[in-house]
């Protein structure tokens, strides 16, 4: 209908009265519902507040029509009465519809809401007001369900709301004063206490606790938090008291990110909604014509013209893909999948191929010094200081790494000036007025720096990074990385989906990616693979098939580009994660990416069946209407069954995140009292 097909592009911006479309930084911090601007509630001026008000229309007038029914079986005599009650809650009921086609005719569209207004008009003169109260009636119920399930992102924003405090407790002279959320700044300290919710992004400075984090990343699990570790608005602080320096307000927060994804993914249509939209124009004025023939066919039987224009409103087809869609969004959200675009969650069912990068995706990430091989001549410190000194710099895993050990030795670092870094193969800066390099082999070799042969033995199973200064090379570094434990699990369910190619990227040694995708089991890989030669790895599955690309959304950019489908991990505080993929994880659990592979089958084939079963529901009932075979009341309590079997229908899709929820958080709690009891012998 086109309160659905008009409002729908309201709702999804929240709006109030004053015509504002709020951002999260105008939310009133006392009133997180309401508009700072007109204090007016969010949503409710535009969408909402259209709802509530029909649904006082339908309350009302509801009433009189049974207020009809009873003055009839209990007060024969009071006929006039009963007649009145009728007809004025037949009035009530219609005004809202007929208003709304009135407009949109007023406005050059001619949409659904005409044929129901024309039904209802129609009833009228009969002058059978309880007949026309009742398809009123039961029309304006299918209205209100209608609206306000395709206001799914305006509820979704306005519960991430409420996760987020009013106020917070601000440390100001070692004292704690309580404050409004909008009166903090970047670099506030506040203090949030047990069973407290975050108000902001920011870092632990003093005490330990256990963080829930279920609100972002679907895990229920808690995380322990400690000392200059982060935390985010709208998790949960359980067991300890936090002192916590800010560093992100409002907008910027992780959840104002997710706020933001849940808006664009509800905002996003599909490609049969576009279908739909494109035709619907052509609808009204073809069924009008039907029942103009159907008139004159049944020598003006009103009864069938009534029910045929009752029956013809697609409800049902308009609702089928919004409502699929809505708790398809919703259900990623729950499992800390996170979708920019409805369209790339369609297109995560069809996709043949997923390739993966190696470090930070199927390894942890986090890199550790495994070994260190100066050339003759050379200290370890010597070649650790040359090392650290340039890394100082960079937060790549292999810099991280190698400032770990510096740090742990106690080495002092040098002056360090003209620093550059090339992403994913190198870093290059003057160390104690020396020019010094720190890369991979087929980077410093372009810099003509000769490198020795190394035996396989020495450096089996690790990364290696060379340094040398002065255009000579004086070592290299070995480092080692532990794979993920849920890779392995991931990997083995995608291939139980049908998926036919597992492929690894990386920027390591060849015998490095061969023996992590030997421990995977994935069908292929490829080593020494620079920025360019990922994207060229993509370009060349993609002549084949569809191709998903996975990354931590750091260094991989231009191969999250290049896939169709491109999805970053751990995407939880990255805004570069959040930005640069079109599927956002807000975990480093990789099993959540067959799970989102199984959802989006799911969400097709429920958007399948719920278009098929409105396509056939309207087709059925104008064959109904046309040979007279049902009632204009009969008409109108099937199309709103309609609605609501198409709604519970989408709703499986809940059901479905929620028992995917309960599979991998029992498979975390069993894994974590494995390690506790492993820990204790």
């Amino acid at each position: 209908m086109s309160h659905n097909h008009d409002e729908h592009h309201h709702e999804h911006g929240p709006g109030c009265a004053c015509g504002h479309t709020h951002h999260h930084h105008e939310v009133n911090p006392d009133e997180p519902t309401r508009c700072i601007s007109c204090g007016a509630p969010i949503g409710e001026g535009v969408g909402h507040g259209r709802s509530m008000g029909r649904i006082g229309f339908a309350v009302v007038g509801g009433f009189l029509i049974v207020n009809y029914y009873l003055l009839g079986w209990l007060m024969p005599e009071l006929q006039f009465a009963a007649s009145l009650s009728a007809f004025l809650g037949a009035v009530i009921l219609a005004l809202p519809i007929v208003v709304t086609a009135i407009k949109d005719l007023c406005e050059g569209r001619v949409y659904m809401n005409e044929l129901v207004a024309l039904a209802i008009l129609a009833a009228f003169t009969s002058a059978d007001f309880s007949a026309a109260g009742l398809i009123a009636f039961f029309l304006l119920v299918t209205i209100i369900i209608e609206t306000h399930t395709a206001s799914g992102a305006q509820r979704s924003i306005e519960e991430l709301i409420r996760l987020t405090p009013h106020t917070a407790r601000k440390r100001i002279d070692g004292k704690e004063v309580e404050v409004d959320v909008s009166e903090l700044a970047v670099g506030d300290i506040i203090n949030v206490r047990p069973g407290d919710n975050f108000p902001v992004d920011g870092v632990v400075v003093r005490g330990q606790s256990a963080v829930n984090q279920a609100s972002i990343t679907g895990e229920s699990l808690p995380i322990d938090k400690m000392e200059n570790d982060e935390v985010y608005a709208g998790t949960q602080n359980l067991s300890g008291s936090l002192d916590v320096k800010i560093t992100k307000l409002g907008a910027d927060t992780t959840l104002g990110k997710v706020q933001d994804m849940i808006l664009s993914a509800e905002k996003s249509k599909t490609p049969i909604v576009r279908l739909i939209d494109k035709y619907a124009g052509f609808y009204t004025p073809t069924i009008m014509m039907l029942a103009i023939i159907t008139w004159w066919l049944s020598n003006g039987d009103m009864a069938r013209v009534i029910t045929l224009m009752v029956i013809a409103c697609p409800c049902a087809v308009v609702l089928a893909t919004p409502t699929a869609t809505v708790a398809a969004v919703a259900a990623a959200a729950r499992l800390g999948i996170l979708v920019k675009n409805v369209s790339h969650l369609e297109l995560a069912a069809k996709i043949k191929a997923f390739v993966f990068d190696k470090t930070g995706t199927l390894t942890e990430g986090q890199l550790a010094v495994a070994k260190l091989g100066p050339v003759d001549g050379v200290e370890p410190a010597q070649l650790l200081m040359a090392a650290a000194a340039v890394e100082i710099h960079s937060n790549h895993p292999t810099a991280l790494a190698i400032q770990k050990l510096a740090k742990e030795v106690g080495i002092k670092l040098l002056e360090v000036t003209d620093f550059k870094e090339t992403p994913g193969t190198g870093v290059e800066a003057v160390v104690a007025g020396k020019p010094t390099l720190v890369g991979r082999a087929i980077w410093l070799k372009k810099f003509n720096v000769e490198l020795p042969e190394i035996k396989p033995e020495e450096t089996h199973g690790m990364s290696v990074v060379y340094v040398a200064q002065n255009g000579k090379l004086i070592g290299w570094i070995g480092f080692r990385d532990q794979i993920r434990s849920e890779s392995a699990e991931a990997i083995r369910n995608l291939k139980e989906l049908g998926v036919k190619r597992c492929a690894m990227v990386t920027g390591d040694r060849e015998s490095v990616a061969e023996g992590v995708a030997a421990k995977l089991n994935i069908d292929e890989f490829k080593g020494d693979c620079l920025p360019e030669g990922k994207v060229q790895y993509i370009e060349e599955l993609k002549k084949h098939s569809l191709v998903a690309f996975i990354g931590d959304g750091v260094n991989d950019a231009p191969a999250l580009a290049a896939g169709d489908l491109s999805i970053a991990m751990g995407a939880i505080g990255s805004d570069i994660a959040i930005n640069s993929a079109s599927i956002a994880l807000m975990t480093n659990d990789l099993r959540r990416i067959p799970m989102l592979v199984g959802l989006s089958r799911k969400s097709n084939s429920i958007i399948h069946q719920n278009v098929a079963f409105g396509l056939l529901f309207v087709l059925c009932g104008i064959i109904l209407s046309v040979f007279g075979w049902m009632g204009p009341i009969a008409a109108a309590m099937l199309h709103t069954l309609s609605t609501l079997i198409i709604i519970f229908n989408s709703a499986r899709l809940l059901r479905a995140s929620e028992e995917a929820t309960s599979v991998a958080n029992n498979l975390n709690s069993w894994r974590r009292n494995l390690q506790l009891e492993t820990a204790k012998e």
